[in-house]
């Protein structure tokens, strides 16, 4: 039995090395002791997840030993400490998968596991933030329940209306200038890569165009890239959410997966059929979502219509869990843009699910725009915006963004893999969509800037001007 100062752990190091950690951390007065001496990785989750040790030293060639791994012992109250004694460190795997602690040999162990257990868990969490990295892109997830309301059609529109860049505003002279400037990087002009500087991953761009990368992370009915004339054999998310699982993703390896479609506007493809949704885990997906905000100033989600966390209801609380994509996208998200039809059942299914979207478990930024998607007198009566604005203020609260119904145009873009803006320039839907990128900025420029006045037409809920 250990005493309260004791702290208990959980030992999987490989070979010879294990005798001497467990010596180690047993000998009296460190204020350690193993618990469990586990002959493999699944031996130790079970360990950590019955609660035998506050940490665990695993060896960092352990088999299986990655990000999904490292968060169940989290989610577990585990802290997880490698030993790596190899003469080139893999430091840098290691903080990638989560990793809390790197001991270069057993007579640093003990040490490093009493600093790392004695954090607090906001503690933990804050070092797990800043080690992660500071990216100031933003994401935007694009959700809406089930019936399809033009998730995917208003994710694409979003993207390429971002890409445009923000509006210009005059300066004495007559020369424009950019009134949010964006970031430079990965993207040429027009979505060409040009010329490398430094690093090879920083490019100059004449106009005000900005870094965007849409991501499908739809595991029900994913679209993004058969709907832009891409094959989708080959998932770039799923591609990176493999390499996060084999070490640090980085931003050249994240630019391999999302080729460039749109101009400014890169790719990240989803799963090809559905029954392969088991490939985008949560916790590689959260590192997906940290590296984008490196690479782009904006990434778009576009994201399934499921909320239900019914795998918890099962009898392995481990099973993975379909939803997970979605949850995590709206979790990472700086603004959730709600997308709803704009006839009566699209509308009563977006009353719901913004009642489903507020009760979910994890949580989600109340920066919310709500979008009524193919507006048109023909599904609800004479004046549509009045009849719509009216009902979603009675039965919602919420001021929506209205996009008017363009079948000509949509088809088009459709029928040529191709958005609004290169196929149907003049499309009032068109215009709509590029309102809605201006409040998207908006919206996330009053919340970064301190004291900023909002603007009475941005809200947390939506806007009503397009």
């Amino acid at each position: 039995m250990t005493g309260p100062s004791v702290v208990p752990v959980l030992c999987a190091v490989l070979g010879p090395a294990e005798a001497d950690v467990v010596r180690s951390l047993g000998t009296s007065g460190t204020g350690t002791t193993v618990t469990r001496r586990c002959a493999d990785l699944p031996e130790l989750l079970a360990s950590a997840e019955a609660g035998s040790g506050r940490a665990a030293v695993v060896s960092a060639t352990l088999p299986g030993l990655g990000r999904d791994a490292v968060a169940r012992m989290h989610e577990a109250g585990v802290r997880v400490i490698a030993l790596d004694e190899a003469p080139e460190p893999s430091t840098d795997r290691l903080a990638a998968i989560g990793v809390d602690g790197v001991a270069r040999s057993v007579e640093d162990l003990v040490s490093v596991v009493r600093d790392e257990t004695a954090l607090s868990p906001a503690a933990a969490r804050g070092k797990a933030a800043s080690s992660a990295g500071a990216g100031k892109g933003r994401i935007v997830a694009v959700w809406g329940p089930v019936g399809a309301p033009g998730r995917t059609t208003t994710a694409i529109e979003l993207a390429v209306a971002l890409a445009a860049g923000p509006p210009v505003t005059a300066r004495p002279g007559g020369v424009g200038r950019s009134a949010l400037p964006g970031r430079r990087g990965l993207f040429g002009r027009a979505g060409r890569r040009g010329p490398g500087r430094g690093d090879g991953l920083r490019t100059p761009r004449g106009g005000a165009r900005e870094q965007v990368v849409l991501a499908d992370a739809d595991t029900y009915g994913p679209c993004v890239a058969p709907r832009l004339g891409m094959l989708d054999d080959s998932s770039g998310l799923a591609g990176a959410v493999r390499a996060v699982g084999t070490g640090p993703l980085d931003v050249e390896t994240l630019a391999r997966h999302a080729p460039v479609a749109l101009p400014g506007v890169r790719v990240l493809g989803g799963i090809g059929r559905p029954g392969r949704w088991a490939e985008l885990s949560g916790a590689g997906l959260d590192a997906v979502w940290e590296c984008l905000r490196d690479l782009a100033d904006w990434t778009v989600i576009d994201t399934g219509p499921i909320l239900e966390t019914d795998e918890v209801l099962s009898y392995d609380t481990r099973a993975p869990q379909r939803n997970a994509a979605t949850l995590g996208a709206l979790a990472a998200a700086d603004v959730v843009v709600v997308v709803g039809s704009g006839d009566p059942i699209g509308l009563q299914r977006l009353v719901r699910g913004l009642d489903d979207l507020a009760a979910v478990p994890h949580p989600v930024t109340p920066d919310r725009l709500v979008v009524v998607n193919r507006l048109r007198a023909a599904a609800v009566g004479a004046n549509p915006r009045s009849s719509v604005r009216s009902a979603l203020t009675r039965f919602a609260g919420v001021d929506a963004h209205l996009v008017p119904d363009d079948p000509a145009g949509l088809d088009a873009g459709l029928l040529s893999g191709r958005a609004l803006f290169e196929c149907a320039p003049g499309s009032p839907a068109r215009a709509a969509f590029g309102h809605l990128a201006e409040q998207v900025r908006q919206l996330v420029h009053v919340r970064t800037t301190p004291h900023a006045d909002r603007s009475p037409w941005v809200g947390v809920t939506g806007s009503s001007r397009a």
